[in-house]
């Protein structure tokens, strides 16, 4: 297990302060505008006292059966070694597919996943801080023209911090939350109290009566009413930093119970005050408090953002590492957590991305047409693979998985309906982002696939190289050779070409193959496999998690240290073989997906930067591979 205290986690003040700052960061800013947006449809002509029951119903028990049931009562079991979200739950279900096609199916509800939750990551940012910042508008209406301006400011100063990583600043973002979750049940409880018909919302026929009235027309409230669970993915994606335990704890006693008095609390004033339908979060604050509420809200917004955030960088990391992206930039902005990253392609991709939806739709409720759909298609990807991963991995009955994860795939897929109708007031957006990335990872899996297919048919098995190498009377030179290759059984082609060319090789060669392991990370144990396959050449594989980044150097000084290998850095030079691809005879891709293969190659961070190895010991050879 890796989370702490294994996939339970401990159970400390410190651990429910940061599972408040950090996984319910984002569902704890929905309030600001989900209940808003859901009525707003239904405006015209008055907002009724049993469409307000209605409404409230539907978000209520959104939240029980979303986040409740589905995610902390089962979804949070399936954990891969102590790790959660979309691509650890890919990797648990692969492990049980019996068949290729099973295994790609997988592999695409996974892609699908992580590219929608890129989008989520876009969106997040951007609506959260705008509603927060909106509330300038409710203290005085002279600020309405500096809202957009104000959001820009935050969330650049944001993405531009990034660098520095969440360390010095974490701490801060558990007190803060608590504050802020305090505020929201506070300021729910005082308006219930003036009105406790409000809680006639806890009947579900209340959800019922709204849904028979409207029809097909109730899809538009679903697709708002979803807001108010966005973020629940987040209770999945951190469990390896805190454990369930803490994380269920911190739901059932403090997250849930305030968010449901904020809502009744809104409920109730707009059944008192209709026309406080303009903003009814903050019209719930006395006028002397709203000042306060916002600097609060907007502080909120930003650790909600700033939670999305890390969570792009962890699920990109894990997308280079399990083969689905090409290799990006990594930098750790800690010498003791291994999770604490920073990556500037994906920063600079998602600030780009905010500062556009920012501009584009200029109010939060225009962008809440927008963030459902990437919200809902995750949802029904984690659905689909956990109900996999619980029929074959933990063995339940059929019965058992179609009495829990048929009504849930069921609400997940109302829930995608009402959103997928918003797709032209904005809902195209998650799409395209979503549809972008899917296609830029699934290309690079296809393309790598049909690469090594590729090499594995050009080169020559390991075993007969070295079944020749006593007759060949190949002159034997000093010093360490280190062959990088993908496949350990095969001959790697730069040291074909150093033969070719050279006519020479090392005393002391080493072929170096990294593994990608679906697991978080490797342990001391595993890390390392060294076999010696003839006198001075020795096969070296080293495995790394999803969560773990390569430095080759630093294990073969282990390993040299340990007496398993002879190493030396000074006297090691490394080979690697640069690929140019070109079309085959009978290309297996098409044209558009290989000129985007070859893109994706020409710009991924070079061999030397990812795996550590020093760029001034490092020999490269050019080889041409038609696919």
């Amino acid at each position: 297990m890796s989370g702490p205290g294994g996939a339970s986690g401990r159970l400390t003040a410190a651990s429910l302060f940061g599972v408040l700052g950090v996984v319910y960061g984002d569902i704890g800013t929905s309030p600001l505008y989900a209940l808003r947006a859901a009525l707003s449809h239904f405006t015209e002509g008055g907002i009724e006292r049993w469409e307000i029951l209605g409404i409230l119903s539907l978000i209520f028990w959104a939240l029980m059966l979303t986040v409740t049931v589905k995610y902390v009562l089962f979804i949070l079991r399936a954990d891969n070694r102590g790790e959660g979200g979309i691509m650890a739950l890919m990797a648990l279900a692969q492990r049980t597919a019996q068949t290729e096609r099973g295994r790609l199916t997988i592999a695409v509800l996974g892609i699908t996943g992580a590219a929608l939750f890129f989008g989520d990551g876009m969106i997040t940012p951007a609506i959260s801080v705008l509603s927060a910042v909106e509330g300038l508008k409710v203290i005085d209406p002279v600020f309405e023209g500096a809202v957009i301006p104000l959001t820009l400011i935050v969330l650049l100063a944001l993405f531009l911090v990034q660098y520095r990583g969440t360390g010095s600043m974490g701490w801060v973002f558990g007190p803060v939350c608590a504050l802020w979750f305090g505020t929201l049940a506070v300021l729910g409880l005082l308006e219930t109290l003036r009105n406790p018909e409000v809680f006639l919302a806890l009947n579900p026929w209340h959800a019922a009566v709204f849904c028979a009235h409207y029809h097909l027309a109730a899809f538009i409230a679903m697709g708002a009413v979803v807001l108010a669970v966005t973020g629940a993915e987040a209770l999945y994606a951190d469990m390896g930093h805190f454990g369930r335990r803490p994380i269920r704890v911190a739901w059932v006693f403090f997250v849930l119970p305030a968010l449901a008095l904020n809502y009744f609390g809104q409920g109730a004033l707009l059944l008192r005050e209709p026309e406080a339908i303009e903003n009814p979060f903050y019209l719930l604050s006395p006028d002397w408090f709203r000042p306060f509420l916002v600097a609060l809200a907007t502080a909120a917004t930003i650790i909600a953002s700033q939670a999305m955030i890390s969570g792009a960088y962890s699920i990109a990391r894990q997308c280079v590492q399990l083969g689905f992206s090409p290799r990006l930039v990594v930098r750790h902005t800690s010498a003791t957590e291994e999770g604490q990253i920073y990556m500037p392609q994906v920063n600079f991709a998602l600030l780009i991305g905010v500062i556009i939806l920012v501009l584009e739709f200029k109010d939060s409720d225009s962008l809440a047409a927008a963030y459902g759909l990437a919200v809902t298609g995750t949802f029904l990807c984690t659905s689909f693979l956990a109900l996999l991963v619980f029929r074959r991995q933990f063995g339940w009955s059929r019965a058992l998985v179609a009495l829990v994860f048929a009504p849930l795939l069921l609400l997940d897929a109302a829930y995608f309906v009402s959103t997928a109708l918003k797709i032209p007031e904005g809902g195209y957006v998650p799409v395209i982002i979503g549809a972008a990335a899917f296609t830029l990872m699934f290309t690079w899996w296809r393309g790598r696939t049909l690469l090594f297919a590729r090499f594995r048919q050009d080169s020559l098995p390991l075993k007969s190289f070295l079944a020749r190498l006593p007759q060949s009377r190949t002159t034997r030179v000093p010093g360490i050779a280190v062959f990088m290759t993908g496949q350990a059984d095969y001959l790697p082609g730069a040291l074909l070409h150093n033969l070719k060319h050279n006519k020479v090789l090392h005393e002391r060669v080493l072929f170096v193959t990294v593994l990608g392991e679906d697991i978080p990370q490797v342990g001391p144990e595993r890390r390392a496999e060294v076999t010696e396959l003839a006198p001075g050449i020795h096969r070296v594989l080293l495995r790394y998690g999803f969560q773990e980044s390569p430095n080759i150097p630093r294990e073969l000084e282990r390993l040299a240290a340990a007496g398993l290998i002879a190493y030396e850095a000074m006297q090691a030079s490394y080979f690697l073989g640069r690929e140019t691809i070109v079309a085959a005879a009978v290309p297996r891709m098409a044209r558009w997906q290989q000129w985007l293969f070859t893109l994706l190659s020409r710009n991924s961070v070079p061999a030397t930067e990812f795996f550590k190895i020093p760029s001034d010991r490092v020999v490269e050879l050019g080889v041409r591979v038609a696919i």
